[in-house]
């Protein structure tokens, strides 16, 4: 059952077999927990958000559409996700994030002068540090810490529409990049 593919596995999870689930979460248990991790900061609330993670993937395995993305980023999305809920329910919030965003991405994936065991996020890694700062610390509040436009609009006392144009301007350069020099 090892050989399956991903997608396989969430269609076996969801006509309901518990073999598939249990191969389905040995195959993404540890990025789903490194993921929770890196946003949680705290091992056990990660193992409980991982745990829930999977527990929204059996329960709604039969929504997953193979066409809009692959397992995998289904997957980390709802881990993503539960772990932004998990912050939000326990009022866990920042003003700012309190490390340079840029920093803390390098931090995630080391040094700019080390060798990344992945290219393509050490890539995205040099674009991000490229960007202006208000266009990357907006990003990163965002896509990082879970921020919606208007909670950064209030936060930094910003206009919302100022910070929407960040966002739009800081994804659409990074969106230009990775579709320049990642092959499909």
């Amino acid at each position: 059952m090892w050989d399956v593919s991903d997608e396989a596995l969430v269609a076996g999870m969801a006509a309901g077999d518990p073999d598939v689930a249990a191969v389905f979460v040995r195959r993404f248990q540890a990025r789903v927990y490194g993921l929770a991790l890196s946003i949680t900061r705290q091992r056990e609330t990660a193992e409980e958000v991982a745990q829930d993670a999977f527990v929204r993937a059996w329960r709604y395995a039969a929504s997953f559409d193979p066409r809009r993305g692959t397992a995998a980023a289904w997957l980390l999305g709802i881990a993503r996700n539960v772990a932004l809920d998990h912050l939000r329910s326990i009022s866990r919030r920042l003003d700012r994030p309190t490390q340079d965003p840029a920093g803390l991405f390098g931090s995630l994936i080391g040094d700019e002068a080390l060798v990344s065991p992945s290219d393509d996020l050490a890539m995205v890694a040099r674009e991000l540090r490229a960007l202006p700062h208000e266009q990357r610390d907006t990003l990163m509040a965002a896509a990082y810490y879970g921020f919606t436009a208007r909670e950064i609009s209030a936060a930094w006392d910003v206009p919302l529409g100022t910070v929407k144009t960040r966002l739009r301007l800081a994804m659409a350069k990074l969106r230009t990049v990775v579709e320049e020099e990642v092959p499909a």
